[in-house]
């Protein structure tokens, strides 16, 4: 259940982060309201997440999928550009929060 927490958690860091750049885009109060609810209930999870996990488990990955689904959705819906060295940064996060997971006993 914890790594449900610690999921839900990564992908509204996403959903707050993406919020911030649209804010920066085009101010809005309802959609700073949204952004700071998705912040708070981010960190919720993330706080739930910890009480099973180790914060050397949680707060990486919980970092991690905040990095990697940002820069997934830049790449979609900012049309940001990848070079070759971006995928193989996105590539050494995703490996990298499996074999932080992979350590959770």
């Amino acid at each position: 259940m914890a790594w449900i927490f610690l999921l839900a958690a990564g992908a509204l860091e996403v959903v707050w982060a993406t919020g911030l750049k649209k804010l920066g885009l085009n101010f809005s109060w309802a959609l700073g309201a949204l952004t700071a609810v998705a912040m708070i209930a981010s960190l919720t999870a993330l706080y739930v997440a910890m009480l099973r996990l180790p914060l050397g488990i949680a707060y990486p990955i919980w970092t991690g999928i905040g990095s990697v689904g940002s820069i997934i959705l830049s790449v979609v819906a900012f049309n940001q550009t990848l070079s070759m060295s971006g995928i193989l940064g996105v590539t050494l996060l995703v490996a990298g929060m499996f074999l932080i997971g992979a350590d959770a006993h």
